[in-house]
């Protein structure tokens, strides 16, 4: 499993699924911690893990946990295990539809963009408006459906007219999909998940604004690509290509190198760029054939 999940992480276009393997094992490891806390009758330590992880709704809560506009959306309900369960069946129904077209980047940034728009609508409905004020939950929320939700809406917005198979309703294309639940969402601001729904609407909306602007020449996530790069090169080693000068007196003899045994840095550089906005698959051939020249002179 352990070899599955690494080669899962190296694949590329692989997001979706890269994302699902994060959430199951975030779950994983809170459902142990809290069975042993439980058995073990310190059950305050997994009510502590709870608070650090959910994201409050008094204002003056987040701002000592802000961190919690991220974690919430990588957490789930232990109590209700369909709660992931759905989750990350859209996630990757529409996810691997979404970085068919583009790209497992995109697909990270619109999953950060949708948890924070749900986390900030959260906020804002909890501590604006008098009717959910009043109703303030006192346990946070967590879950991951606005992101999810984001990604939804952004695909139906891409690829309105896609269609998917479902069992008893045949095909249904993705524009119905999202609509539904949408309304869905927005009738149950009044239930008593209403914080969550609120959740849903506000990652609804900044998957449909994602596209639209992505349309218009705009990325709103290239923001979140670069931070994530940032760190990746942090930890990633470079490659380092061997250099070898030769004189006259040799060139006639090196000259039945193979194409692409010379390469800068700076040409490698492009070629790791070009494939993590688009992946192995739009590189040209020669710049395939550059980079495993490469590879073989480590």
């Amino acid at each position: 499993m352990f070899d599955e999940f690494k080669n899962a992480f190296n694949r590329y276009n692989n997001a979706h699924v890269q994302l699902i393997i994060i959430n199951v094992v975030v779950f994983l490891v809170m459902a142990v911690i809290t069975v042993v806390a439980t058995i073990s009758q310190f059950p305050e330590i997994a009510d502590w893990l709870h608070r650090q992880v959910a994201i409050p709704a008094p204002f003056m809560a987040y701002i000592v946990k802000p961190w919690t506009i991220i974690t919430y959306a990588f957490v789930h309900d232990l109590g209700d295990i369909f709660h992931i369960l759905f989750n990350m069946l859209f996630l990757y129904w529409f996810g691997k539809l979404f970085v068919e077209y583009l790209g497992s980047d995109k697909l990270v940034a619109v999953y950060v963009l949708g948890a924070l728009a749900g986390g900030i609508a959260y906020l804002l409905v909890y501590n604006f408006i008098p009717f959910f004020v009043e109703r303030s939950p006192l346990l946070g929320m967590i879950g991951a459906s606005a992101a999810v939700y984001a990604i939804v809406a952004a695909t139906a917005t891409l690829l309105p007219d896609y269609t998917f198979f479902l069992l008893f309703l045949g095909p249904v294309r993705i524009k119905y999909i999202a609509a539904f639940y949408i309304v869905a969402s927005f009738v149950g601001t009044i239930s008593s998940n209403a914080g969550g729904n609120i959740a849903h609407l506000g990652g609804a909306l900044i998957g449909f604004v994602y596209i639209k602007q992505l349309q218009a020449g705009s990325n709103w996530g290239s923001w979140i690509t670069a931070t994530i790069d940032f760190f990746k090169g942090l930890f990633k080693p470079r490659l380092k290509v061997k250099v070898s000068y030769r004189n006259e007196n040799t060139a006639g003899k090196s000259s039945a190198q193979p194409k692409g045994s010379s390469i800068s840095q700076a040409e490698i550089d492009a070629i790791l760029d070009k494939i993590s906005d688009g992946g192995y698959e739009s590189l040209t051939k020669e710049e395939k054939d550059k980079l495993f020249n490469a590879s073989k002179k480590q």
